[in-house]
């Protein structure tokens, strides 16, 4: 039996709800016009001896299994983030799951596929949550739509002895391997796949163009928000010491397979608290507020994503790359914290590039208070400057990419918010009450300027989905790009003064000092 076929279970002209994979049938839903599956395996629990491994084949099942209920996420590492510990706790340990939005799973409807991957500070985060329901996109752009479940935090990305590196990294290439090996059954076409993630998700669609196993499963990314925090090993492997040390272990399998999934999780949490007395060793990642990143280790992933694309790496991907305006304004507002002037010198001086980055910012932004310049310098060092210059990269490799940047406010807050970091998630998905979506338009109805930006989201993605054309022109020595607003505009890129302040700085894995 293949992947291709069907089992045809319903009325005749109905779309069939039973398809079948190569572990075997699933039966989905109609749900207002489509048909969607959901947790479906990818592959085995990573629970035993699969733990802390390479992700495995998923086990085969006899009969018709009901894919009607997303898979139970992988343990969450909320860290410092106060407020997310009430979602509710993971039951069972099959994470590695699918999920699948489809016009009609024809075989021969061969429909683009959007496989989108879920953000969180590579700790938390899952694909079955509310904010990342997939039906408008899928409708209203004629596409498949897959989102996939991939391991976090301690699990995903600690560096253990005995252990791959970037296990989550590994699970989203799995997934991708089971879109190519199944898709067709859903409608989709295997050939023509994007990948697009926002944060995180965004740090992973871009690893996944820098790594070998990933050849040949993507022709097209989507990158929004791409963060630059890429640990060298020597630093992975140093926070992999005091994960472990948090909780009296080594950073071995041997050791951690000792503690349940859902309780290692507290290294994480208690780390993060206290990461800012690592500066002396760890720089520029000791303020974040999330111990994992994408490792740099030479063999899962053997560089950086910039590095990688400078030198050709995907030189034939359609790229679509941006950010939002005021990236770090969200984690300032949730703080509500007021910014004083030592703590934005400190800011600079940590993350601003050159010996005389402090200087040179303020020159550049003579007029900025001290809030300004603390969002500033951290939205351009961990968002803005990451994103461009994975097109610039591009551009360099040969290949060609497309820009945008959202300046849209978040009417939420008294409009202090501002074009946020995950702003574009609610925007793209017509979320607006899930998630942060219900921070940031505080459940309220979207006005038409809202519904009218998230409608054009979906179709400039979508029809970049399909034809690698978002509706403006590439990104080229004119830098010109798409701002996404009320009255949205092509022109050079508005953060010009921030451009000019990075030109030339190496995004480099992050190293131990």
């Amino acid at each position: 039996m293949t992947a291709k076929s069907r089992i045809p279970t319903d009325s005749p002209g109905a779309p069939a709800l039973v398809v079948c994979t190569a572990a075997g049938a699933v039966r989905g839903r109609r749900e207002e016009g489509l048909v969607v599956f959901r947790g479906i395996p990818f592959a085995a629990p990573p629970v035993g001896e699969a733990r802390f491994q390479a992700p495995r084949p998923a086990h085969a099942w006899d009969g018709i299994r009901d894919a009607h209920a997303f898979g139970p996420p992988p343990p969450q590492d909320f860290g410092n983030l106060g407020g997310l510990e009430s979602l509710d706790p993971p039951k069972g340990d099959d994470w590695l799951t699918v999920n699948v939005w489809t016009p009609e799973p024809d075989p021969a409807a061969l429909r683009p596929v959007m496989v989108w991957i879920y953000g969180g500070a590579y700790m938390f985060g899952h694909s079955g949550s509310p904010g990342y329901d997939a039906r408008r996109i899928a409708a209203d752009g004629d596409v498949v739509v897959v989102s996939l479940n991939y391991r976090l935090g301690m699990e995903g990305f600690a560096a253990i002895e005995g252990a791959p590196a970037n296990r989550g990294l590994l699970d989203q290439v799995a997934a991708l391997e089971w879109v190519r090996d199944n898709i067709a059954g859903f409608g989709g076409d295997p050939d023509q796949v994007t990948v697009f993630g926002e944060s995180a998700g965004a740090g992973s669609a871009a690893s996944l163009l820098s790594m070998p196993r990933a050849a040949g499963l993507f022709g097209r990314v989507i990158a929004q928000s791409v963060p630059g925090t890429f640990f060298s090993g020597a630093l992975a492997r140093d926070v992999g010491l005091a994960l472990a040390a948090e909780m009296g272990l080594r950073p071995t399998v041997a050791d951690l397979s000792m503690v349940a999934p859902h309780r290692l999780t507290s290294a994480g949490a208690a780390l993060s608290s206290k990461m800012i007395h690592y500066v002396d060793r760890w720089g520029q990642a000791a303020p974040a507020v999330t111990p994992f990143s994408p490792v740099v280790d030479g063999d899962v992933l053997p560089t950086t994503p910039w590095q990688a694309l400078a030198a050709g790496s995907a030189k034939n991907i359609d790229l679509l790359v941006g950010h939002n305006r005021d990236e770090y304004r969200l984690f300032t507002v949730i703080a509500g914290e007021q910014i004083t002037e030592d703590q934005a010198s400190a800011a600079l001086r940590l993350f601003a590039p050159g010996p005389d980055g402090e200087q040179t910012y303020r020159a550049a932004f003579p007029d900025a208070p001290a809030g300004e310049l603390f969002e500033r310098v951290q939205t351009d060092w961990l968002f803005n400057m990451p994103t461009l210059y994975l097109a610039e990269a591009q551009r360099s490799g040969g290949g060609t990419a497309h820009v945008y940047e959202l300046t849209w406010p978040a009417p939420g807050i008294g409009g202090e918010l501002g074009a946020c970091h995950a702003l574009d998630i609610p925007l793209l998905f017509g979320t607006y009450g899930a998630d942060l979506g219900a921070l940031f338009f505080e459940g309220t109805e979207p006005s038409q300027d809202a519904l009218t930006l998230s409608s054009r989201f979906r179709s400039s993605w979508t029809s970049f989905a399909r034809s690698g054309d978002p509706g403006w022109p590439t990104y080229d020595e004119r830098r010109l790009v798409q701002v996404l607003d009320t009255m949205p505009v092509v022109t050079a890129y508005p953060e010009e003064r921030s451009r000019r302040l990075w030109e030339g700085y190496n995004f480099n894995s992050l190293p131990l000092l």
